[in-house]
């Protein structure tokens, strides 16, 4: 595990990779930016599916610049684990997490934690579709359609406008108030917001960008 930590970060970033080498280092520097800027201290994870892509020789050369961990998980794959994963090896009392791929804004992760100090916040959720979100127009149709299918499946256990988001966060008591977690998929943030009992969620609205490198791994099925 490569390693460079602050001494007492407040939040944890956590980014669950798998090939996505190409748009680490943009993703990084762009989410210290919004951290730094908003006096922040926070660490940063990356949980690593064994990738074989050049990720851990990015990592080494960032983490003279930036409190990065790299966690590389040799037999295990997928997101929802590997979210969990990063939160096993976290420091701070706030978790945050989003995708590498830079569909994410991560100059919006202030406002997600700037939520979770109200206390009429116990769970902030990045939404395209919240008021005053979106999607570029260049994301492709079936994409669409995909994201649009699994919101209205998960709508009758969390009423949000984007409950399937992967851009979230919460503060360390609800992971561990979050009970018998069954981690399949890509819908982590919808099992931590009924499993941790969240009753107040904020959404903050966000405008989802389109992959600039790699492939996504997200099928319809």
């Amino acid at each position: 595990m490569l390693d460079m930590s602050v001494t007492t970060p407040t939040a944890s970033i956590i980014v669950p990779t798998f090939r996505e080498a190409a748009n680490l280092d943009t993703l990084i520097k762009r989410c210290f930016q919004a951290t730094q800027s908003a006096a922040i201290e926070a660490e940063l994870i990356i949980v690593d599916d064994d990738s074989n892509d050049g990720t851990e020789a990015v990592i080494e050369k960032i983490v003279e610049s930036y409190p990065v961990k790299l966690v590389v998980r040799k037999s295990k794959r997928g997101l929802a684990t590997a979210v969990l994963t990063g939160f096993r090896h976290a420091a701070g009392e706030k978790f945050v997490v989003l995708d590498a791929d830079l569909q994410h804004p991560p100059e919006m992760i202030p406002a997600l934690l700037q939520a979770l100090d109200d206390n009429n916040c116990d769970f902030a959720l990045g939404s395209r579709y919240a008021q005053g979100g979106g999607i570029e127009d260049s994301w492709p149709w079936y994409r669409r359609l995909t994201s649009r299918v699994a919101t209205m499946l998960a709508n009758p256990l969390a009423p949000l406008a984007d409950p399937m988001s992967g851009f979230f966060a919460i503060t360390r008591k609800i992971w561990e108030d979050a009970a018998h977690l069954n981690p399949l998929g890509y819908k982590i943030a919808l099992e931590l917001y009924v499993k941790g009992g969240c009753s107040k969620p904020v959404e903050i609205p966000i405008r989802f960008a389109t992959r600039r490198a790699g492939r996504s791994k997200l099928t319809f099925s």
